[in-house]
Protein backbone atom coordinates (compact mmCIF):
# COMPACT_ATOMS: atom_id res chain seq x y z
CA UNK A 1 0.00 0.00 0.00
CA UNK A 2 3.10 2.60 0.44
CA UNK A 3 3.20 4.33 -2.58
CA UNK A 4 -0.17 4.06 -3.79
CA UNK A 5 -0.20 7.74 -5.47
CA UNK A 6 3.49 8.59 -6.13
CA UNK A 7 4.15 7.21 -9.21
CA UNK A 8 0.85 8.56 -10.85
CA UNK A 9 2.20 11.90 -9.69
CA UNK A 10 5.33 11.77 -10.80
CA UNK A 11 4.37 10.26 -14.20
CA UNK A 12 1.76 12.56 -14.66
CA UNK A 13 4.13 15.61 -14.53
CA UNK A 14 6.34 13.92 -16.99
CA UNK A 15 8.90 12.72 -13.86
CA UNK A 16 10.23 9.13 -13.59
CA UNK A 17 7.70 7.13 -11.49
CA UNK A 18 10.73 4.51 -10.39
CA UNK A 19 12.31 7.44 -8.15
CA UNK A 20 9.01 6.72 -5.87
CA UNK A 21 11.44 3.81 -4.90
CA UNK A 22 14.14 6.44 -3.48
CA UNK A 23 11.16 7.38 -1.22
CA UNK A 24 12.13 5.19 2.06
CA UNK A 25 9.08 6.17 4.05
CA UNK A 26 5.57 4.73 3.27
CA UNK A 27 2.51 6.58 4.26
CA UNK A 28 1.45 3.15 5.84
CA UNK A 29 2.80 5.10 9.21
CA UNK A 30 0.60 8.24 9.01
CA UNK A 31 -3.18 6.02 8.67
CA UNK A 32 -3.33 5.86 12.40
CA UNK A 33 -2.54 9.75 12.92
CA UNK A 34 -5.08 10.54 10.02
CA UNK A 35 -7.49 7.44 10.80
CA UNK A 36 -10.39 7.22 7.84
CA UNK A 37 -11.87 4.58 6.29
CA UNK A 38 -10.17 6.18 2.76
CA UNK A 39 -6.28 6.16 2.44
CA UNK A 40 -5.57 9.89 3.84
CA UNK A 41 -2.43 9.06 5.43
CA UNK A 42 -1.06 7.52 1.83
CA UNK A 43 -2.16 10.53 0.36
CA UNK A 44 -0.15 12.93 2.51
CA UNK A 45 2.55 11.04 2.45
CA UNK A 46 2.74 11.09 -0.89
CA UNK A 47 2.21 14.47 -2.02
CA UNK A 48 4.53 15.74 0.45
CA UNK A 49 7.31 12.84 -0.68
CA UNK A 50 6.99 14.18 -4.37
CA UNK A 51 7.59 17.79 -3.45
CA UNK A 52 10.88 16.14 -1.48
CA UNK A 53 12.01 14.04 -4.15
CA UNK A 54 11.86 17.19 -7.04
CA UNK A 55 13.12 19.92 -4.33
CA UNK A 56 15.99 17.59 -3.24
CA UNK A 57 19.48 19.55 -5.06
CA UNK A 58 20.87 16.05 -6.02
CA UNK A 59 20.65 12.30 -5.40
CA UNK A 60 20.07 10.49 -1.72
CA UNK A 61 17.09 9.22 0.16
CA UNK A 62 13.59 10.52 1.48
CA UNK A 63 12.36 9.61 4.78
CA UNK A 64 9.51 11.64 5.91
CA UNK A 65 8.50 11.82 9.60
CA UNK A 66 4.96 10.48 9.84
CA UNK A 67 4.25 12.79 12.80
CA UNK A 68 5.50 15.49 11.15
CA UNK A 69 3.53 15.55 7.81
CA UNK A 70 0.25 14.64 9.95
CA UNK A 71 1.31 17.54 11.79
CA UNK A 72 1.60 20.11 8.41
CA UNK A 73 -1.60 18.50 7.11
CA UNK A 74 -3.13 20.01 10.15
CA UNK A 75 -1.86 23.06 10.89
CA UNK A 76 -4.49 24.98 11.67
CA UNK A 77 -5.44 22.80 14.52
CA UNK A 78 -1.86 23.53 15.86
CA UNK A 79 -1.64 27.18 15.11
CA UNK A 80 -1.87 29.41 18.30
CA UNK A 81 -1.55 33.37 18.41
CA UNK A 82 -0.51 34.49 21.65
CA UNK A 83 -1.76 30.82 23.25
CA UNK A 84 -4.80 31.04 21.60
CA UNK A 85 -6.09 29.01 19.26
CA UNK A 86 -8.69 31.03 16.64
CA UNK A 87 -11.89 29.35 16.03
CA UNK A 88 -11.36 28.60 12.44
CA UNK A 89 -15.70 27.74 11.80
CA UNK A 90 -19.08 29.91 11.55
CA UNK A 91 -22.14 29.07 13.27
CA UNK A 92 -23.88 28.90 9.86
CA UNK A 93 -21.06 26.46 8.72
CA UNK A 94 -21.47 22.56 8.60
CA UNK A 95 -24.01 19.83 7.99
CA UNK A 96 -28.01 20.44 8.09
CA UNK A 97 -30.66 17.87 7.83
CA UNK A 98 -32.58 18.61 4.80
CA UNK A 99 -36.48 17.46 3.84
CA UNK A 100 -34.37 14.07 1.75
CA UNK A 101 -31.06 14.01 3.18
CA UNK A 102 -28.11 16.46 4.17
CA UNK A 103 -26.56 19.68 2.98
CA UNK A 104 -23.31 20.90 4.07
CA UNK A 105 -23.05 25.21 3.86
CA UNK A 106 -19.26 27.57 4.02
CA UNK A 107 -20.29 30.56 5.93
CA UNK A 108 -17.45 31.58 7.41
CA UNK A 109 -16.41 34.88 5.50
CA UNK A 110 -19.75 37.67 5.98
CA UNK A 111 -19.90 37.72 2.38
CA UNK A 112 -20.93 34.18 2.05
CA UNK A 113 -22.88 34.27 5.17
CA UNK A 114 -25.22 37.20 3.47
CA UNK A 115 -25.78 35.22 0.22
CA UNK A 116 -26.70 32.10 2.01
CA UNK A 117 -29.20 34.11 4.02
CA UNK A 118 -30.44 36.17 0.99
CA UNK A 119 -30.90 32.61 -1.10
CA UNK A 120 -32.81 30.65 1.91
CA UNK A 121 -35.33 33.87 2.44
CA UNK A 122 -33.83 34.21 5.99
CA UNK A 123 -33.13 37.76 7.92
CA UNK A 124 -29.43 38.85 8.17
CA UNK A 125 -29.77 38.73 11.50
CA UNK A 126 -30.86 34.52 11.49
CA UNK A 127 -29.90 31.81 13.85
CA UNK A 128 -28.46 28.54 13.18
CA UNK A 129 -31.78 27.04 14.89
CA UNK A 130 -33.42 29.52 12.16
CA UNK A 131 -31.27 27.89 9.24
CA UNK A 132 -32.00 24.79 10.62
CA UNK A 133 -35.62 25.09 10.33
CA UNK A 134 -35.95 26.41 7.01
CA UNK A 135 -33.73 23.60 5.52
CA UNK A 136 -36.14 21.08 7.27
CA UNK A 137 -38.54 22.26 4.54
CA UNK A 138 -36.89 22.04 0.92
CA UNK A 139 -34.92 19.15 -0.01
CA UNK A 140 -30.95 19.09 -0.13
CA UNK A 141 -30.62 19.67 -4.18
CA UNK A 142 -33.12 22.25 -4.40
CA UNK A 143 -30.97 24.13 -0.90
CA UNK A 144 -27.91 23.28 -3.20
CA UNK A 145 -28.93 25.28 -6.29
CA UNK A 146 -30.60 28.09 -4.25
CA UNK A 147 -27.87 29.08 -2.85
CA UNK A 148 -25.38 28.42 -5.64
CA UNK A 149 -27.76 30.40 -7.70
CA UNK A 150 -27.01 33.74 -5.18
CA UNK A 151 -23.52 32.95 -5.31
CA UNK A 152 -23.07 31.47 -1.83
CA UNK A 153 -21.77 27.99 -0.93
CA UNK A 154 -23.04 25.22 -0.99
CA UNK A 155 -23.69 21.40 -1.32
CA UNK A 156 -25.93 18.32 -1.30
CA UNK A 157 -24.33 15.48 0.63
CA UNK A 158 -24.22 12.78 -1.87
CA UNK A 159 -23.34 8.74 -1.71
CA UNK A 160 -20.73 7.96 -4.32
CA UNK A 161 -22.65 6.35 -6.59
CA UNK A 162 -25.13 9.53 -6.51
CA UNK A 163 -21.57 11.92 -7.36
CA UNK A 164 -20.47 9.57 -9.86
CA UNK A 165 -23.53 10.61 -11.71
CA UNK A 166 -23.29 14.42 -10.59
CA UNK A 167 -22.39 16.66 -13.74
CA UNK A 168 -19.17 17.84 -11.93
CA UNK A 169 -17.73 14.15 -12.01
CA UNK A 170 -17.70 14.22 -15.52
CA UNK A 171 -15.34 17.22 -15.86
CA UNK A 172 -12.34 15.36 -13.97
CA UNK A 173 -13.25 11.70 -15.37
CA UNK A 174 -10.25 10.72 -17.52
CA UNK A 175 -8.20 13.63 -16.50
CA UNK A 176 -4.70 13.08 -14.74
CA UNK A 177 -3.97 13.74 -11.34
CA UNK A 178 -2.31 16.87 -11.68
CA UNK A 179 -1.67 18.27 -15.39
CA UNK A 180 1.83 19.84 -16.49
CA UNK A 181 1.35 21.13 -19.95
CA UNK A 182 3.85 23.80 -22.50
CA UNK A 183 1.07 26.14 -23.83
CA UNK A 184 3.34 28.73 -25.01
CA UNK A 185 7.31 29.87 -25.84
CA UNK A 186 9.39 31.75 -23.76
CA UNK A 187 13.34 31.35 -23.29
CA UNK A 188 15.13 29.15 -20.57
CA UNK A 189 15.36 30.93 -16.89
CA UNK A 190 19.26 31.01 -15.92
CA UNK A 191 20.31 28.03 -14.21
CA UNK A 192 20.56 29.06 -9.98
CA UNK A 193 23.02 26.81 -7.64
CA UNK A 194 20.32 27.22 -4.82
CA UNK A 195 21.94 24.31 -2.70
CA UNK A 196 19.26 23.27 -0.09
CA UNK A 197 16.84 26.21 -1.36
CA UNK A 198 16.56 24.98 -5.32
CA UNK A 199 13.92 28.23 -5.33
CA UNK A 200 16.47 30.76 -5.13
CA UNK A 201 15.75 33.97 -7.54
CA UNK A 202 12.60 32.59 -8.35
CA UNK A 203 9.81 35.23 -7.99
CA UNK A 204 6.17 34.18 -7.54
CA UNK A 205 3.50 35.99 -7.46
CA UNK A 206 0.74 34.56 -5.22
CA UNK A 207 -2.84 34.95 -5.78
CA UNK A 208 -4.58 32.42 -3.97
CA UNK A 209 -6.77 32.00 -0.96
CA UNK A 210 -7.84 30.19 2.14
CA UNK A 211 -5.71 27.03 2.09
CA UNK A 212 -4.52 24.67 -0.44
CA UNK A 213 -3.17 28.09 -3.06
CA UNK A 214 -1.52 29.26 0.05
CA UNK A 215 0.21 25.99 1.51
CA UNK A 216 1.63 25.43 -2.19
CA UNK A 217 3.09 29.23 -2.13
CA UNK A 218 3.74 28.41 1.41
CA UNK A 219 6.22 25.47 0.50
CA UNK A 220 7.90 27.50 -2.20
CA UNK A 221 8.75 30.71 -0.13
CA UNK A 222 10.53 27.51 2.24
CA UNK A 223 12.43 26.21 -0.51
CA UNK A 224 13.54 30.25 -1.20
CA UNK A 225 11.02 31.85 -3.63
CA UNK A 226 10.46 35.48 -3.37
CA UNK A 227 6.56 34.54 -2.73
CA UNK A 228 4.29 38.06 -3.10
CA UNK A 229 0.63 37.74 -2.23
CA UNK A 230 -1.69 39.79 -3.57
CA UNK A 231 -4.75 40.60 -2.31
CA UNK A 232 -8.05 42.87 -2.70
CA UNK A 233 -8.55 45.00 0.06
CA UNK A 234 -12.13 44.43 0.03
CA UNK A 235 -11.98 40.69 0.53
CA UNK A 236 -9.79 40.57 4.24
CA UNK A 237 -8.63 37.33 5.01
CA UNK A 238 -9.12 35.87 8.37
CA UNK A 239 -5.68 37.23 10.21
CA UNK A 240 -5.19 33.64 12.01
CA UNK A 241 -5.37 31.58 8.50
CA UNK A 242 -2.87 34.13 7.08
CA UNK A 243 -0.17 33.63 9.49
CA UNK A 244 -0.68 30.15 9.28
CA UNK A 245 -0.05 29.68 5.55
CA UNK A 246 1.33 32.85 5.30
CA UNK A 247 4.91 31.99 6.11
CA UNK A 248 7.89 33.02 4.28
CA UNK A 249 6.11 35.26 2.42
CA UNK A 250 5.19 39.02 1.49
CA UNK A 251 1.39 40.45 1.77
CA UNK A 252 0.21 43.08 -0.70
CA UNK A 253 -3.17 44.78 -1.37
CA UNK A 254 -3.88 45.63 -4.91
CA UNK A 255 -7.39 46.26 -6.93
CA UNK A 256 -6.62 44.16 -9.96
CA UNK A 257 -8.84 46.39 -11.95
CA UNK A 258 -7.73 49.69 -10.56
CA UNK A 259 -4.39 49.14 -10.43
CA UNK A 260 -4.18 47.17 -13.47
CA UNK A 261 -1.01 48.88 -14.35
CA UNK A 262 1.13 48.00 -10.93
CA UNK A 263 0.08 44.39 -11.25
CA UNK A 264 1.24 44.36 -15.08
CA UNK A 265 5.09 45.25 -13.94
CA UNK A 266 4.60 42.62 -10.86
CA UNK A 267 3.95 39.95 -13.61
CA UNK A 268 6.79 41.27 -16.19
CA UNK A 269 9.24 40.05 -13.31
CA UNK A 270 7.54 37.12 -12.03
CA UNK A 271 8.84 33.34 -13.29
CA UNK A 272 5.46 31.77 -11.85
CA UNK A 273 2.00 32.95 -10.82
CA UNK A 274 -0.41 30.85 -8.72
CA UNK A 275 -3.94 31.11 -9.19
CA UNK A 276 -6.46 30.08 -7.09
CA UNK A 277 -9.78 31.89 -7.87
CA UNK A 278 -12.18 30.32 -9.93
CA UNK A 279 -11.60 29.86 -13.82
CA UNK A 280 -14.36 32.18 -14.86
CA UNK A 281 -13.40 34.95 -12.68
CA UNK A 282 -9.92 34.94 -13.60
CA UNK A 283 -10.86 34.60 -17.57
CA UNK A 284 -12.78 37.85 -16.72
CA UNK A 285 -10.02 39.95 -15.60
CA UNK A 286 -7.78 38.57 -18.88
CA UNK A 287 -5.60 36.08 -16.26
CA UNK A 288 -6.20 33.02 -18.10
CA UNK A 289 -2.82 30.85 -18.52
CA UNK A 290 -2.96 31.70 -22.40
CA UNK A 291 -3.65 35.70 -21.60
CA UNK A 292 -0.72 35.64 -18.95
CA UNK A 293 1.86 33.64 -21.42
CA UNK A 294 0.81 35.81 -23.89
CA UNK A 295 1.59 39.00 -21.77
CA UNK A 296 4.68 37.18 -20.13
CA UNK A 297 6.31 34.51 -22.27
CA UNK A 298 8.43 31.75 -20.29
CA UNK A 299 6.09 32.39 -17.41
CA UNK A 300 5.13 29.03 -15.35
CA UNK A 301 0.91 29.35 -14.82
CA UNK A 302 -0.28 27.74 -11.59
CA UNK A 303 -4.15 26.99 -11.06
CA UNK A 304 -6.07 25.65 -8.95
CA UNK A 305 -9.60 24.86 -8.91
CA UNK A 306 -12.21 23.44 -6.61
CA UNK A 307 -14.38 21.17 -9.50
CA UNK A 308 -12.00 21.72 -12.65
CA UNK A 309 -11.73 24.10 -15.53
CA UNK A 310 -14.33 22.62 -17.59
CA UNK A 311 -17.94 21.38 -17.24
CA UNK A 312 -21.46 23.01 -15.37
CA UNK A 313 -20.00 23.30 -12.14
CA UNK A 314 -16.55 24.78 -12.64
CA UNK A 315 -17.81 28.57 -12.04
CA UNK A 316 -18.93 27.04 -9.25
CA UNK A 317 -17.51 27.99 -5.62
CA UNK A 318 -16.24 25.87 -3.44
CA UNK A 319 -14.12 24.81 -0.41
CA UNK A 320 -12.35 21.24 0.77
CA UNK A 321 -15.48 20.84 3.43
CA UNK A 322 -17.72 21.18 0.31
CA UNK A 323 -16.03 19.26 -2.09
CA UNK A 324 -16.09 16.37 0.69
CA UNK A 325 -19.58 16.17 0.42
CA UNK A 326 -20.41 16.35 -2.76
CA UNK A 327 -18.02 14.03 -3.84
CA UNK A 328 -19.06 11.15 -1.74
CA UNK A 329 -16.67 11.56 0.91
CA UNK A 330 -18.98 13.05 3.69
CA UNK A 331 -20.89 9.76 2.94
CA UNK A 332 -18.01 7.38 2.99
CA UNK A 333 -17.00 8.97 6.28
CA UNK A 334 -20.71 8.54 8.05
CA UNK A 335 -20.71 8.37 11.92
CA UNK A 336 -23.02 8.84 14.33
CA UNK A 337 -25.97 9.66 12.42
CA UNK A 338 -24.84 12.45 10.39
CA UNK A 339 -21.62 12.74 7.25
CA UNK A 340 -18.24 12.77 8.25
CA UNK A 341 -15.15 14.55 7.02
CA UNK A 342 -11.78 13.66 6.88
CA UNK A 343 -9.58 13.51 9.80
CA UNK A 344 -7.68 16.78 7.85
CA UNK A 345 -8.62 19.19 5.39
CA UNK A 346 -6.96 16.62 2.87
CA UNK A 347 -7.80 18.12 -0.39
CA UNK A 348 -6.55 21.50 0.71
CA UNK A 349 -2.92 20.26 1.76
CA UNK A 350 -2.81 17.87 -0.59
CA UNK A 351 -3.79 20.10 -3.83
CA UNK A 352 -1.40 22.63 -2.12
CA UNK A 353 1.76 20.06 -2.29
CA UNK A 354 0.84 18.75 -5.99
CA UNK A 355 0.59 21.96 -6.98
CA UNK A 356 4.39 22.51 -5.79
CA UNK A 357 5.37 19.68 -7.14
CA UNK A 358 4.40 20.92 -10.45
CA UNK A 359 5.49 24.11 -10.12
CA UNK A 360 9.03 22.57 -9.73
CA UNK A 361 8.91 20.03 -12.43
CA UNK A 362 7.31 23.16 -14.65
CA UNK A 363 10.57 25.06 -13.22
CA UNK A 364 12.95 22.45 -14.02
CA UNK A 365 11.33 21.77 -18.08
CA UNK A 366 11.05 25.35 -18.21
CA UNK A 367 15.39 25.75 -17.88
CA UNK A 368 15.89 22.51 -19.90
CA UNK A 369 14.32 23.63 -22.60
CA UNK A 370 12.61 27.24 -22.54
CA UNK A 371 8.62 27.64 -22.85
CA UNK A 372 5.96 28.81 -21.20
CA UNK A 373 4.06 25.92 -18.93
CA UNK A 374 0.68 25.25 -17.06
CA UNK A 375 0.35 23.12 -14.06
CA UNK A 376 -2.98 22.61 -12.57
CA UNK A 377 -4.85 20.20 -10.67
CA UNK A 378 -8.62 20.42 -8.66
CA UNK A 379 -9.81 19.29 -5.33
CA UNK A 380 -12.62 17.16 -6.92
CA UNK A 381 -10.08 15.68 -8.50
CA UNK A 382 -7.91 14.63 -5.96
CA UNK A 383 -11.25 13.43 -3.92
CA UNK A 384 -11.91 11.14 -6.91
CA UNK A 385 -8.27 9.60 -6.74
CA UNK A 386 -8.69 9.58 -3.00
CA UNK A 387 -12.24 7.23 -3.49
CA UNK A 388 -10.94 4.88 -6.57
CA UNK A 389 -8.01 3.89 -4.41
CA UNK A 390 -7.76 0.74 -2.24
CA UNK A 391 -8.93 1.03 1.18
CA UNK A 392 -6.66 -0.16 3.46
CA UNK A 393 -7.83 -1.97 7.30
CA UNK A 394 -8.03 1.13 9.62
CA UNK A 395 -5.75 0.80 11.98
CA UNK A 396 -6.09 1.42 15.43
CA UNK A 397 -5.87 5.56 15.95
CA UNK A 398 -2.63 6.85 17.43
CA UNK A 399 -2.45 10.06 18.92
CA UNK A 400 -0.31 12.33 17.53
CA UNK A 401 2.04 14.57 19.03
CA UNK A 402 2.63 17.19 17.44
CA UNK A 403 5.74 18.88 15.51
CA UNK A 404 5.60 22.62 16.00
CA UNK A 405 7.91 25.47 16.14
CA UNK A 406 7.46 29.18 18.07
CA UNK A 407 8.71 32.48 17.34
CA UNK A 408 8.16 35.74 18.41
CA UNK A 409 6.93 37.93 15.30
CA UNK A 410 5.36 41.34 14.55
CA UNK A 411 1.67 39.89 14.77
CA UNK A 412 2.44 38.55 18.01
CA UNK A 413 3.92 35.20 19.68
CA UNK A 414 3.30 32.22 17.00
CA UNK A 415 3.19 28.64 17.72
CA UNK A 416 2.86 26.76 13.96
CA UNK A 417 3.51 23.16 11.90
CA UNK A 418 6.60 22.31 11.10
CA UNK A 419 7.78 21.98 7.49
CA UNK A 420 6.83 18.71 6.16
CA UNK A 421 9.66 18.34 3.71
CA UNK A 422 12.33 15.85 4.27
CA UNK A 423 15.53 15.71 2.21
CA UNK A 424 19.21 16.07 2.72
CA UNK A 425 19.25 19.78 3.95
CA UNK A 426 16.09 21.20 3.83
CA UNK A 427 15.15 24.09 5.38
CA UNK A 428 13.93 23.54 8.40
CA UNK A 429 11.57 26.77 9.06
CA UNK A 430 11.22 29.74 7.03
CA UNK A 431 13.41 33.07 6.97
CA UNK A 432 10.15 34.92 7.81
CA UNK A 433 6.96 34.54 9.80
CA UNK A 434 4.16 36.53 11.29
CA UNK A 435 4.06 39.23 8.44
CA UNK A 436 0.28 40.93 8.64
CA UNK A 437 -1.65 40.47 6.02
CA UNK A 438 -1.71 43.63 4.04
CA UNK A 439 1.86 44.93 5.24
CA UNK A 440 4.20 45.10 2.30
CA UNK A 441 3.60 47.00 -0.90
CA UNK A 442 3.26 46.14 -4.03
CA UNK A 443 6.80 45.41 -5.55
CA UNK A 444 9.28 42.81 -5.52
CA UNK A 445 12.03 43.19 -2.90
CA UNK A 446 14.47 41.65 -5.16
CA UNK A 447 14.38 44.15 -7.70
Amino acid sequence: MSSAFLPAILTALGEDPSSAAEVRSTGDALLPLLPSPLPVGILAHDSVAAVSLLARPGAGEIRLDPATVATAYTSERHFRLDGALPSAWAPLSGFWPTADGWLRTHANYPHHRDRLLTALRLPAEAAPAHLAARLTETTAEEAEEAIVAANGIAAAVRTEAEAAAAPARAAVTGAPLLRRDRIGEGEPLPAIDGGPVPLAGVRVLDLTRVIAGPVATRTLALLGAEVLRLDSPDLPEAAFQHLDTGMGKRSALLHLSRDREAFERLLSDAHVIVLGYRPGALEGRGLSPAELVARRPGLVVARLSAWGTSGPWSGRRGFDSIVQAASGIAAVTFRDGKPGVLPAQALDHSAGYLLAAGILSALRAQRREGGSWLVETSLLRIATELLAADRPEPPAPEPLLPRTLHRRTLSGHLTYAAPALAFTGAPRDWRTVGDPWGSAAPRWASN
